[in-house]
């Protein structure tokens, strides 16, 4: 059975297809995240902090670390900021350094900088996950030899110099291209993490059938692991969160093992919540002065004030107990007790009137 292990200095992923469901974390990416990018760049590293923690007690068992930051302040004083080769070692450095001072969940190095990769795997405990190596050729010769000479598993994504193909046979054939220029080097297809690229469904209406099938070809004939950004499936359409639960127990059951994914339910700021609780209001109903804002999110499902769990979590801690991964579905109970909803378990008892037999 493929197994692929992730490990920090104290704690072991195990990734395989016999094994719950392993959920990276994405949070910690400046990439489209303005205030984050802004605060790595004035050295401030205390959201990395916070996104992390969040992250593990969501649900997270890796942690992605991305380092693709764009210094704008620092590179109109320095030009060589203009360079991510100059940025991104050091971020990626720091960034490590300061998630594991946190927590020890394993991470996973993320950089289309090979100096970054290696700035991040030097600076790693344990057996992380280096994110990533693609089809094209100066990529492979790039990033191999790092897969080999720390011995550590990596995500290959289906594209290569011909760009990412719309056909599933010439993604699967990247694929297979990448798993036997890796035997080259000594590299086992267990430390090759696939992922096959998800297409948006809105675009393509064959997205999801598509990867499917990939699922199960990459796991009956070349017997790897598998991951996916997985809300690239539902990109562009309403109701994103009803797209990927239906889309990931579907995932998982044909086959994929991982997902890069935000585990985390983004909290009700208080501007929103003044706005809901001024609609709230509006129809007449009386909220106690002394009543406190979670009780109020969690009287009129407005979500919540903290970090929780996001919707997705529940899908898949659903699809890990039938997929038996859940030995006596231990996780699921406990993630749907009492003290998980008050901690953070989306999708756990709420408040609410039950329906009254007839």
């Amino acid at each position: 059975m493929t197994r692929t292990i992730i490990e920090s200095a104290t704690k072991t992923t195990i990734m395989g297809f016999d094994q719950p469901f392993t959920v990276i974390g994405e949070r910690i990416n400046p990439t489209g995240r303005k205030i984050l990018n802004a605060e790595l760049e004035n050295g401030d590293f205390s959201r990395v902090e916070a996104d992390a923690l969040a992250q593990v007690a969501a649900g997270a068992t890796v942690l992605d670390i991305n380092s693709g930051a764009v210094f704008s302040n620092k590179m109109a004083e320095d030009v060589r900021y203009a360079d991510n080769n100059f940025v991104e070692p050091e971020l990626m450095r720091q960034l490590v350094e300061t998630v594991q001072a946190v927590t020890d969940c394993p991470l996973c190095i993320d950089s289309s900088v090979p100096g970054a990769l290696e700035a991040g795997l030097e600076a790693a405990k344990g057996r992380p996950l280096l994110n990533s190596v693609t089809g094209e050729e100066e990529r492979l010769e790039q990033v191999l030899p790092l897969v080999k000479k720390y011995n550590v598993p990596v995500v290959a994504i289906s594209n290569d110099d011909t760009g990412i193909s719309e056909d599933p046979e010439v993604r699967f054939a990247v694929a297979k291209k990448i798993v036997e220029r890796a035997a080259d080097f000594g590299i086992p297809a267990h430390d090759i993490v696939v992922d096959p690229l998800v297409m948006p469904v809105g675009a393509m209406g064959t997205a999801g059938l598509q990867v499917f099938e990939l699922n199960r070809r990459l796991r009956n004939e070349l017997g790897v692991n598998t991951t996916c950004g997985a809300s690239n499936i539902s990109f562009g359409l309403p109701n994103r969160h009803g797209i990927n639960n239906a889309f990931l127990p579907m995932a998982m059951a044909t086959g994929m093992t991982s997902a890069i994914m935000n585990p985390v339910a983004i909290p009700l700021g208080p501007k929103k919540f003044a706005e809901k609780r001024a609609e709230i209001e509006a129809k007449g109903i009386i909220i106690p002065a002394d009543m406190d804002d979670e009780t109020i999110c969690q009287i009129f499902n407005l979500g919540s004030t903290k970090p929780r769990a996001g919707k997705e979590m529940e899908a898949i801690r659903a699809a890990n107990f039938l997929t038996n991964n859940d030995e006596g579905g231990a996780e699921w109970i406990k993630f749907n007790s009492a003290d998980a909803g008050a901690a953070g378990a989306a999708g756990g008892r709420r408040g609410g009137r039950r329906r009254r037999s007839a």
